[in-house]
């Protein structure tokens, strides 16, 4: 008797998790999103990500499945942009279909749609035109912000060389100067300027001979450090239809900016330290359109890079060789 009792739980048990995996599969299937790994039952393709390595997984997958893929991250599909020509068609010119904000269950947790990141729709309008203001008014664009880094600048060489040959970790005093100017304001924006400077002295370090060209070494150690591979998850905001697939309203999309700095077709070495990537055959500073260390599309606004360029350019002109 206790035996068919047994017998009867396992094979209900059995048949629930048949009956659950054809539902999931009927669920997967009926979506006509981009092809990619074959998501499991709630926990989706998350035992592809390697050692914590989400970035690195993501661009591997991308290499098997094509420059637009879906990843299952749980029950919710991702759909993933790879290299710049995919990246832009769909922060650029599908923007406004792909303007919602993702699912990021820690920072809605915390922010509850409030706040610059976390905020959508007439909210984020309202507060981008807010900051932009407030930015305007601190001096943001104006020469008196140029002022203000120059004199950060300076102290940040002084506090450098105080130190006189002594060892030290150079880490908090770039981020206190980085926060003297902008952090009062943006943490998210002033944590990747600190990190990307720490990243550019540890490059100069390394490569002291390459200092001649100052705006191209600048631009590729934005690239080459790839700060924020992953760009702010987003969603789409409507039916969808790209390169031949349907993305439904709600779909998260993610743009790997770490794939489009790392675009063979725009920068000739990408895994290699090489300014090259911005000098022309006469060694004179160009553009690479490819370049986004930040975003593309209308959710870039504050535009850190500027920023950041303005912020390492004094400093560096000034006083870098107190490093070595």
């Amino acid at each position: 008797m206790e035996l068919l009792g047994c017998e009867t739980i396992l094979l209900s048990a059995l048949l629930g998790l048949i009956i659950f995996y054809l539902l999931w599969t009927y669920m997967y299937k009926r979506h006509r999103l981009p092809p990619g790994p074959t998501p499991l039952p709630l926990i989706g393709n998350l035992l592809e990500v390697r050692n914590g390595q989400m970035a690195k997984t993501l661009m591997e997958l991308g290499k098997k499945y094509g420059s637009i893929y879906t990843f299952y991250f749980g029950p919710h599909p991702v759909v993933v942009f790879c290299g710049y020509e995919a990246v832009k068609e769909a922060l650029v010119d599908h923007g406004e279909d792909f303007i919602g904000r993702g699912r990021q269950p820690t920072v809605d947790r915390v922010f509850q749609g409030y706040g610059l990141i976390p905020s959508e729709g007439n909210r984020w309008r309202q507060l981008r035109r807010f900051t932009l203001t407030t930015l305007r008014y601190f001096g943001v664009g104006k020469r008196t912000i140029e002022d203000r880094i120059k004199e950060e600048c300076r102290s940040l060489v002084e506090e450098l060389t105080s130190y006189k040959g002594r060892q030290f970790d150079p880490a908090i005093i770039i981020s206190k100067a980085v926060s003297n100017v902008i952090c009062n304001l943006f943490f998210a924006g002033g944590e990747t300027v600190a990190t990307t400077l720490k990243h550019g002295f540890l490059i100069l370090l390394k490569y002291p001979d390459i200092q001649a060209y100052t705006d191209a070494v600048i631009h590729e150690i934005q690239r080459f450090s790839d700060v924020i591979p992953m760009n702010a998850p987003h969603s789409a905001t409507r039916d969808t239809n790209f390169r031949g697939y349907t993305i439904p309203k709600g779909t998260g999309v993610c743009a790997l900016l770490c794939s489009v700095l790392e675009d063979p077709t725009y920068f000739a070495t990408p895994d290699k330290f090489n300014p090259n990537h911005f000098l022309d055959s006469e060694g004179n500073f160009k553009r690479n359109e490819a370049f986004v260390p930040f975003s593309l599309g209308k959710i870039n606004i504050l535009q850190w890079q500027e920023f950041f360029i303005k912020i390492t350019k004094n400093c560096y002109e000034q006083h870098i060789s107190l490093c070595y």
